[in-house]
């Protein structure tokens, strides 16, 4: 049987997908930095004797073309970027730059990409059509690497039908997945705010425009936008994570700077939210004296799961891993820019489980701490190539 085939080769490579992954752990690059690694997915790429050809800078095309003729394409995707964030693990192949991590396990999609590129080649003469990898820059930084590689034409020549990705996650368990049709995670759009007053002597409020009182009355008075007037069917957040007043005990300072993001999944309402923020944070300023500039930086779109697409890759993860392995993945506002693959093509975005409570694996995405329990890569890089085949009717 196929499947019993293909795990059995995804047993095989095991050993090697993990070296694999741990040389990309140690060695992480930041969004729109990752030459080295590029250079390594083209050498394991050409060694496996698949061709591949580099898009949008670091970025890497590569085409596995079946023995039997068909004209069906499908495409694969992972992201090999890193975040700044300093590794606090005490693992062997912790990362080896300072300050620069991969907490969001990109190093394991990459690595798992690999090993089902390495099941694909293997088979090659006994499948029709043709498989795309992308390995993709630049997913934790805008404008998004998946919007350059879309625009320099990677999901041209050949077009494929449909595309699949996974993405790690911590808070399932080893050996599971989750999927889910329709909406699944949000739009990302990055907030940024300056409050002007006039400075001068804390003791002497009576001659400043304070905005740091301002910027306080916007802040709370912005959360009105998602629980008063955002639809509450339409799930919504808007956050500020940073807050800089430079002033000091005894000094108003002139001007407040904040930092924020607003995340939707529905379009029509990101733009009003967008006119509300601004007309509303202006209003506030003017009232007390102040001002406001608002600017607001266009991130991802909402991610859209193909309903057709999606209802069959979860039969085949219950075929490859079984029923009681494949649960129903919850609303996720993250954002991700496989969003925009969504918008061009049929895709697919699923749940890798990579956690295991049992060995204290289940430190979050974007922390320090974060790891995998690599007994997933076996997992991932077999149910991938299995997924694909069927795509091209195996």
């Amino acid at each position: 049987m196929l499947i019993d085939r293909i795990k059995q080769i995804a047993r095989d490579i095991h050993p090697l997908v993990i070296a694999r992954r741990r040389h990309l752990h140690a060695h992480p690059e930041l969004s729109f930095q990752e030459k080295e690694t590029s250079a390594y997915i083209k050498k394991q790429l050409s060694e496996m004797g698949i061709p591949w050809q580099p898009v949008a800078d670091n970025g890497v095309v590569a085409l596995i073309r079946g023995g039997k003729l068909s004209d069906r394409v499908v495409a694969l995707r992972a992201d090999i970027d890193a975040l700044p964030i300093h590794e606090q693990n005490a693992v062997e192949y912790r990362s080896t730059c300072t300050g620069v991590m991969h907490a969001c396990g990109h190093d394991a999609h990459t690595a798992s990409l690999l090993g089902t590129a390495h099941i694909l080649q293997a088979l090659r003469e006994e499948f029709g059509g043709t498989v795309k990898l992308i390995f993709q820059p630049g997913e934790e930084k805008l404008p998004g690497g998946a919007s350059l590689m879309i625009r320099e034409g990677v999901l041209e020549n050949p077009r494929p039908e449909g595309i699949i990705g996974q993405h790690c996650a911590p808070a399932l368990e080893a050996g599971k997945i989750a999927v889910r049709p329709g909406k699944f995670m949000a739009s990302m759009d990055e907030l940024q705010v300056w409050v002007r007053g006039k400075g001068g002597h804390a003791a002497q409020p009576h001659q400043n425009i304070d905005p740091v009182v301002i910027a306080a009355h916007i802040i709370v008075a912005l959360q009105q936008i998602v629980s008063r007037q955002a639809n509450p069917t339409h799930p919504s957040v808007l956050s500020f994570g940073r807050v800089i007043a430079d002033g000091a005990i005894n000094v108003i300072p002139d001007e407040v700077h904040l930092e924020g993001t607003l995340r939707t999944m529905d379009e029509a309402w990101r733009a009003k939210a967008h006119e509300q923020m601004v007309k509303m944070a202006s209003g506030i300023a003017e009232s007390m004296g102040g001002s406001c500039e608002f600017r607001i930086v266009k991130g991802y779109p909402y991610l859209l799961n193909n309903e057709a697409l999606t209802s069959k890759i979860r039969r085949y993860a219950e075929s490859y891993l079984g029923e009681d392995q494949v649960v129903e993945a919850d609303l996720w506002m993250a954002a991700e820019d496989f969003a925009y693959y969504t918008q061009a093509t049929s895709g697919c975005f699923y749940l890798l489980g990579t956690g295991n409570s049992a060995r204290g694996i289940n430190s979050a995405l974007h922390s320090p701490t974060f790891d995998i329990d690599e007994s997933a890569l076996e997992i991932s890089t077999g149910l991938m190539a299995f997924m694909a085949l069927k795509e091209l009717g195996y």
